[in-house]
């Protein structure tokens, strides 16, 4: 959530919210009734007062005074409690339309559109088209099932078989093993969690379109274990020696893919379900720029290792999701279509679920604590990699596994059926 008092006193943070294309009714209506709110309180907290001194003047009154004084007391107690109401009514209002207003972009976060993001380096050198596709390709190594999926649940459905689901999970296993060793502590959460989950890390009411929900369960489907890995700390006070806190998530993911009708139809580029191994970090304020650069140069490492030419992109302002003040992707080479996609991104929330969630660092002796930073960063989105994987090792009808995950797997090869 924003900072209100941020945002009201300085400019800066307003500008910083437009450049993601806010509405700048939106932030003038929010402000508005931030000052109602404000003013409200205080009208109440006089009332509060008022009450308060005439309930401690009966209590000490001459019986002949008594009545008098026990009618101002009511008076001022029905007084009060329409106030009360009032104020509740109000603080519901301004919650409901300050979870509408997104985290500020960065100053390094160029301007523009999806489009308009900086490309920061590029990695590897990039190969022609293979003879299949990775759709083509998966079907003919017996990998990819689509016909009966889309049968039994409909389209962007898929089913791996065979050799598949050892990569698979032989990825999931590297990835793990490759966190365990940079400090991060394996979870596997639940993926139904209820709307307040969704509110807190920052995913509703945004991305509530993307979202797949159990109505009668009031629960809703995760299209991230971050949703889980962000309340592991909900309402506490970490003592500066507990952090960096660092988890690696494993699970799998749901989401409806709204707005995309007619893109990425083949294959299992863009399908409803999949697995992930996310990473999550919660650190103080002042460390959370490094572990920013941190999650990606772990990212540029698990990329590099399994040998995919990729690029580094600066997300641009507005292309940014609500809670995100910086975000990076990491784009791979997809031969078949001659240009980059996003396999990774990761980003820095820094205090927008942290004040959603009450998560906070203890200060030093006679300071105030704060409210912690949170970032996040995908270490393997697992079936995108093996898109990718199928058409950079694709030899003469061969499927090359890649060296790092041969252990995992236990075979080297797999060849067209």
């Amino acid at each position: 959530m924003i900072d209100l008092r941020a945002l009201r006193d300085d400019p800066a943070i307003r500008l910083a919210i437009e450049r993601k294309r806010v509405s700048p009714e939106l932030i003038d209506e929010v402000l508005a009734l931030d000052r109602e709110h404000r003013d409200l309180q205080q009208a109440v907290e006089q009332m509060r007062a008022r009450q308060k001194a005439a309930s401690k003047a009966v209590s000490g009154a001459d019986p002949d005074d008594r009545a008098g004084l026990v009618a101002q007391a009511s008076e001022l107690k029905q007084e009060l409690q329409v106030g009360e109401a009032a104020l509740n009514e109000i603080t519901a209002r301004l919650n409901d339309l300050a979870l509408q207003i997104p985290s500020p972009a960065d100053a390094s976060v160029p301007d523009g559109g999806e489009d308009d993001g900086e490309v920061l380096r590029t990695v590897g050198d990039t190969p022609p088209p293979p003879p299949m596709d990775h759709g083509q390709f998966g079907s003919a190594l017996g990998f990819i099932e689509t016909d009966h999926a889309v049968g039994a649940s409909g389209a962007r459905f898929a089913s791996l078989m065979r050799e598949a689901v050892f990569i698979e999970f032989a990825l999931v296993q590297w990835a793990l093993q490759q966190l365990r060793d940079e400090g991060f502590v394996a979870v596997v959460p639940p993926t139904l969690v209820r709307e307040e989950a969704m509110v807190e890390a920052g995913f509703f009411p945004t991305d509530r379109n993307q979202v797949y929900a159990v109505e009668a369960d009031e629960l809703f489907l995760v299209g991230t274990s971050e949703v889980l890995l962000a309340s592991l700390h909900r309402g506490e006070r970490l003592p500066p020696s507990q952090l960096p806190a660092r988890y690696s998530g494993v699970s799998s993911c749901f989401r409806r893919e709204a707005g995309t009708y007619g893109k990425d139809t083949t294959g299992i580029f863009r399908v409803h379900q999949f697995d992930k191994v996310e990473m999550f970090s919660f650190v103080e304020p002042s460390e959370s720029d490094a572990e920013h650069e941190r999650l990606l140069a772990i990212q540029e490492k698990l990329i590099g290792a399994l040998g995919l030419p990729y690029r580094v992109v600066n997300i641009a302002a507005g292309d940014l999701g609500a809670a995100a003040t910086k975000k990076y992707d990491i784009e791979v080479w997809l031969p078949s279509e001659g240009r980059y996609r996003e396999l990774t991104s990761c980003s820095n929330y820094r205090d927008f679920s942290a004040r959603r969630l009450d998560t906070r660092v203890e200060g030093a002796k006679g300071q105030a604590n704060q409210f912690v930073h949170t970032l996040n960063g995908t270490a393997c989105a697992v079936g995108r990699t093996l898109v990718f994987c199928l058409e950079h090792y694709q030899r003469d009808g061969e499927f090359i596994v890649p060296e790092v995950l041969v252990p995992f797997t236990g075979f080297e090869s797999v060849t067209v059926r």
